[in-house]
C-alpha cells in the first residue's frame, strides 16, 4: 500500500493479510486529530481498503500515579478528538468506570478489524501496552513512530552527549525536514459506526467524557485539577501565543517573571500537539527556509539554523533535549531507572553516598514542601498546586533532593515519585533526562569534587537567589507553610 508516512516511521507488529470489516486506529501516545502520522497511516489504509476508520481512544483507572490531576488532562485531550471526529469517523472513546472494566475490549475490538494502527511512543507504560496487544490480537498490526523530527529508527546509537545527538542531528535532518505530516489526515473521510464496533460497545459502558467526571472514578482524588485545560485545541493555542509573546523572550526563559517559557511540554507528552506543527510555527514566524542551515554539522548550539539567538533556543529544547529522552526510552525499557546512569556519575555517588548532610528529609517532608530552604519550598508548591516547576528551578529542586536525602539511589526515587505524581508533564521521557541530568546523565564531571554530589554538578539555593530575579515568584509560591494535603 502505498503511503506517504516515511517508512522508516512504521513497524509491523503482527504481519497479517488485511481481512475485516473497518481499520482501527488504537489512539494512546498521540491524542490529536491534526498532524499525526499514525493517523494518517490509518486513514491511508482506510481509503486504500476502501473500510471505514474507527478511531478509538480509551483511557484506564489503574495505571500508577492515576489521578484527578491526570485524568482530567488526558480527557481534555479525548473529548477534542471526539468533538473533531464527528460528522467525519467513527470514534470511541472509552473512560474506564472502574478498574479492571476495560479488560477485553481491545481484544474484541480487533476482531472485526482488518488492520490496527498504533503509536510508537515510548512514553510510561505504553510500550508494554502494545506488546501485550500484539501478542492477543488477530488482525494485522502496526504502530508508527511520531516523536521528532528525525525517526526513532534511524539509528540505534546511544547518545550520552547532547553534543553528540546535535551533531547527529545536524547530519541527518536536512533529509527529513521535507517528510511532513498532513495537517488534516481525515480530509475526505465519512463513515458511520461499523456495526460491529457498536455491537462490542454496547458490553462496556464508558464514563461520560467531561473532567468533572475525575471525582467519581477510582483513582488519586489528592492530587487535584489544576486550572491548565488540556486538549489540541488548548495546545495550538498556546503554541501560537508562545509564537507570538514568549519567543522573542526566549533568551530570558530563567527569569520566572519573564514568562518566555513555552508551557508546552503538558501538551507534547500527552500527544495533543506534534513536534512538526512546533517547528513550524516557529520557522513561519521567522521566515526561515531550509536553505538558511549551515553546511557545518558540529553539534553547535547555535548558528547552524540560521535562526535568530531565541528561536535556535528554543529548538534546542524541542530537538535535541526532548529527542535525546526519547531515543534513550525507544532503545531500553529500564531508561528511566537508577543504575541507567553512566558509570562514572553512580561510581562518584557511591563514593560519597555516606558523606554527612546536615539536613535529611523524608518523602512526606518534600511533598509538603516542609524544608528549611524558601526557595526549594515555593518550588515544591509550584509543582503540587499547578503541576508545573520553572524549568531553572526544576534543576535546583532536583539537586537539592539529591543534597537532603540519605543516598543517591533513594534522591532518585523521591524525584521520581513527586515528578511523576504531581507534574502534568511527569512519567515522560522527557521528565527522565531531566531528573537524570540532575544525577550526572547526559552531562560531564565537574570540579572541585564535593561532598555528596562528588564529580556531579552542584547547585545552590544563594546562587539561584543571585542570578534570578525570584521577588514575584516567592511572593506567589514562597509562603514558609506547609501544603495542606489530602
Amino acid at each position: 500500500m502505498k503511503s506517504a508516512v516515511p517508512e522508516q516511521r512504521i513497524s509491523t507488529l503482527v504481519d497479517r493479510p488485511p481481512s475485516g470489516d473497518y481499520v482501527l486506529y488504537w489512539m494512546t501516545g498521540y491524542r490529536r486529530l491534526r498532524s499525526n502520522f499514525a493517523l494518517q497511516r490509518a486513514a491511508d489504509w482506510s481509503r486504500y481498503l476502501g473500510l471505514p476508520l474507527v478511531v478509538f481512544a480509551a483511557l484506564r483507572s489503574d495505571y500508577p500515579w492515576a489521578s484527578d490531576r491526570i485524568h482530567a488532562f488526558a480527557i481534555d485531550g479525548i473529548s477534542d478528538v471526539v468533538a473533531g471526529c464527528a460528522g467525519r469517523v467513527a470514534c470511541v472513546a472509552y473512560i474506564e468506570p472502574e478498574r479492571g472494566a476495560s479488560k477485553g475490549l481491545l481484544k474484541r475490538l480487533t476482531e472485526g478489524a482488518a488492520v490496527m494502527v498504533g503509536d510508537d511512543a515510548p512514553v510510561f507504560f505504553l510500550p508494554a501496552a502494545r506488546q501485550a496487544a500484539a501478542e492477543q490480537t488477530q488482525c494485522r498490526f502496526e504502530v508508527v513512530d511520531h516523536n521528532g523530527l528525525v525517526p526513532m529508527a534511524i539509528t540505534d546509537r546511544d547518545f550520552r552527549r547532547a553534543v553528540d545527538l546535535r551533531r547527529f542531528n545536524q547530519q541527518v535532518l536536512p533529509d527529513h525536514l521535507d517528510d511532513l505530516p498532513d495537517s488534516d489526515p481525515l480530509a475526505g473521510l465519512h463513515a458511520a459506526m461499523p456495526p460491529g464496533v457498536a455491537a462490542v460497545m454496547a458490553d462496556y459502558p464508558s464514563a461520560p467524557v467531561q473532567r468533572d467526571i475525575v471525582a467519581d472514578l477510582p483513582i488519586d482524588h489528592s492530587v487535584g485539577v489544576t486550572p491548565l485545560v488540556g486538549g489540541e485545541q488548548a495546545a495550538q493555542a498556546r503554541l501560537a501565543e508562545f509564537v507570538i509573546s514568549g519567543l522573542l523572550r526566549y533568551d530570558e526563559r530563567n527569569q520566572p517573571d519573564a514568562q518566555a517559557e513555552s508551557g508546552l511540554s503538558p501538551f507534547l507528552h500527552f500527544g495533543q500537539i506534534s513536534v512538526h506543527d512546533v517547528f513550524r510555527a516557529v520557522t513561519q514566524a521567522e521566515d526561515w527556509s531550509p536553505t538558511e542551515l549551515s553546511p557545518s554539522a558540529r553539534g553547535g548550539r547555535s548558528g547552524w539554523w540560521g535562526l535568530s539567538e531565541q528561536a535556535e533556543g528554543f529548538l534546542d529544547q524541542v530537538v535535541t533535549w526532548r529527542d535525546i529522552g526519547y531515543r534513550a526510552a525507544y532503545r531500553d525499557s529500564a531508561y528511566d531507572q537508577y543504575d541507567a546512569l553512566p558509570d562514572w556519575a553512580r561510581r562518584t555517588l557511591e563514593e560519597h553516598a555516606a558523606d554527612r548532610r546536615e539536613y535529611v528529609y523524608s518523602l512526606d517532608e518534600f511533598a509538603r514542601a516542609e524544608t528549611h530552604d524558601e526557595v526549594w519550598n515555593a518550588a515544591q508548591r509550584q509543582l503540587v498546586e499547578t503541576g508545573t516547576i520553572h524549568n531553572y528551578l526544576r534543576m535546583l529542586w532536583g539537586k537539592k533532593i539529591l543534597e537532603w536525602t540519605q543516598h543517591p539511589r533513594v534522591a532518585h526515587d523521591v524525584m521520581f515519585e513527586l515528578n511523576n505524581r504531581y507534574a502534568l508533564d511527569g512519567r515522560d521521557p522527557n521528565s527522565v533526562s531531566g531528573i537524570h541530568w540532575v544525577l550526572g546523565r547526559f552531562d560531564r564531571a565537574w570540579g572541585p569534587e564535593r561532598e555528596i554530589f562528588g564529580k556531579v554538578r552542584y547547585m545552590t539555593s544563594q546562587s539561584t537567589l543571585r542570578k534570578l530575579r525570584l521577588k514575584s515568584y516567592l511572593s506567589i509560591y514562597g509562603a514558609n507553610l506547609p501544603l495542606q494535603l489530602d
